[in-house]
């Protein structure tokens, strides 16, 4: 197969690469060689900003394209239209973040996304977000018909994740001590390994699968205790885990998701992603997504602060606030 990724030197997209490589496929990638440029020498690469260089694209046919890195409906539109005569197949990775929140998680692929006020918007932030991905959909799905596969992903994990909201608790439980962490510890979470994303996604690509899907594992998800604990094993720590209430979080102004990732309160993301299973979609177990992200994650500087979660020296001055408040 011929495979065009629009990216895929990052993470999503070089697990993906990488797999389609090792399927022996012909890659020619498309970025602007700011994020690990020389990462696959044996794949065809051209250096180009995709809002102003398609044209070095111009005389290419392909038989798939992965558009990983499209977030403005405008310049999607410009990709499809410069491609859409030349590709028989249209991969877009979207977002569950397309749907309302106060809808999660009763939502499938056909229910109700987000209207933005003014579609016009072209500046990506955490209010416009979900919306601008969903006229990318959109305008990806009206404009190759039958041909477009748009994926749906939730919080995507494993090695190579650069916002470390997974690998946020990994590298804590393995620190050990004592941890602070979030009730309710029975809440079900789910995420999905970029490896298995990417092999969905390639599959899908191998046979021309068209058509919106969510994608989101484990199976059943799993609640944040047990995470935790195999967190904890994958390392051999010493953890010790201190379950603190909301309300006591909330009145030390920790932020759900950015200081503690996978805690949002009042909002549910058991996502149903029954069409995807039936069309192949794979997950491994998540004692194997925690030790490989483990084992990555240490081969990485472990000085400086992470992208995501709880400094050691504001943990601890929290952990102290609640043996104080005599809750403990």
């Amino acid at each position: 197969m011929r495979l065009l990724v629009l990216g895929g030197t990052a993470f999503l997209g070089r697990h993906l690469v990488a797999l389609a490589l090792e399927r022996g496929h012909s890659v020619l990638l498309m970025h602007r060689g700011r994020t690990n440029p020389g990462l696959f020498g044996e794949a065809e690469t051209i250096h180009g900003d995709r809002a102003t260089d398609l044209g070095k694209l111009a005389g290419r046919r392909f038989d798939a394209v992965v558009d990983t890195c499209g977030y403005v409906p405008r310049v999607v539109r410009e990709a499809v239209e410069a491609l859409k005569e030349r590709v028989s197949n249209y991969v877009f990775v979207s977002s569950l973040s397309v749907y309302p929140t106060d809808a999660w998680p009763n939502v499938r692929e056909g229910s109700p996304v987000i209207e933005l006020k003014d579609p016009s918007v072209e500046t990506v932030t955490g209010d416009t977000y979900g919306g601008l991905k969903a006229l990318c959909d959109q305008t990806l799905l009206s404009m190759m018909p039958g041909r477009s596969f748009v994926v749906r992903p939730g919080l995507i994990v494993g090695p190579h994740d650069p916002t470390d909201r997974f690998t946020y608790w990994v590298r804590r439980l393995a620190r050990g001590g004592d941890v602070l962490a979030p009730e309710p510890r029975k809440r079900r979470i789910k995420f999905v390994d970029a490896r298995d994303l990417a092999a969905f996604i390639l599959d899908g690509a191998e046979t021309g699968r068209s058509g919106v899907f969510n994608v989101v594992g484990p199976d059943n998800g799993i609640e944040m205790e047990s995470l935790l604990g195999i967190c904890r094993e994958a390392s051999g720590s010493d953890a010790r885990i201190n379950w603190v209430p909301r309300e006591f979080l909330e009145s030390q102004g920790v932020q759900p998701w950015s200081h503690l990732p996978l805690w949002i309160p009042d909002i549910h993301d058991d996502f149903d992603c029954s069409k995807a299973l039936s069309q192949g979609l794979r997950t491994r177990p998540v004692a194997e997504t925690v030790r490989d992200t483990l084992w990555w994650d240490q081969l990485r500087s472990q000085v400086g602060p992470m992208n995501a979660g709880l400094s050691p020296q504001r943990e601890a001055e929290l952990l102290t606030a609640w043996a104080a408040s005599g809750s403990a």
